[in-house]
């Protein structure tokens, strides 16, 4: 018997992801709990004993684009131009946070006491980019003192902010832009 219920679980926790996958796609990290147990079919506490809170259903969710991103960013590392493959990276965090409702939500920290390696899909992010970052600063192309959770915070605020704008993919690269550029004018090349 004992089997059995552990091919239930395993059944339960796939229905359960899946039906969450498309309540996120649909409400972003606001996806009624109570609505993924109902249309999984479980009892919400079935859907709480397989994630114990919001951010381990988002984390859960999220999974397949983190490790993608992950894989993106040892595919740019060693890259000649280190500031563009870090801005490259940096640029398909954006896209995906934009495109994967509840991405943000996910990889936002939920306190300023919390350590960032308690949220899984930050933790792993930093992991991958740390090499990107590293080659960028040992090349001049990035302050010494910028951290990889500094720069998924960044994104994080922007796509927090956009995500009701009309346009949001647009309107989160152009801040990104700025962001990345800073707001002063470009400097006249000299003749």
């Amino acid at each position: 018997m004992p089997e059995r219920r552990r091919a239930d679980a395993r059944r339960n926790y796939a229905r359960i992801l899946a039906v969450a996958e498309e309540e996120v796609a649909a409400h972003g990290a606001a996806a009624s709990l109570e609505q993924i147990a109902r249309t999984a079919g479980v009892g919400s506490a079935t859907v709480r004993r397989h994630f114990p809170s919001r951010r381990a259903l988002l984390e859960a969710v999220s999974r397949e684009r983190i490790e993608a991103l992950c894989v993106r960013a040892r595919d740019l590392t060693g890259r000649d131009d280190s500031r563009a493959a870090l801005l490259e990276w940096l640029d398909d965090v954006v896209a995906y946070c934009v495109s994967a409702r509840g991405l943000a939500a996910a990889l936002a920290y939920d306190d300023v006491e919390t350590d960032p390696y308690e949220n899984g899909c930050s933790a792993a992010l930093q992991e991958a980019a740390a090499p990107l970052l590293h080659h960028a600063a040992r090349d001049g192309a990035m302050a010494a003192d910028v951290t990889v959770a500094d720069l998924i915070t960044l994104i994080v605020g922007i796509v927090l902010a956009t995500e009701r704008h009309p346009d949001p993919a647009a309107r989160a690269d152009r801040l990104f832009r700025l962001a990345v550029a800073g707001l002063s004018p470009p400097t006249p090349r000299s003749s």
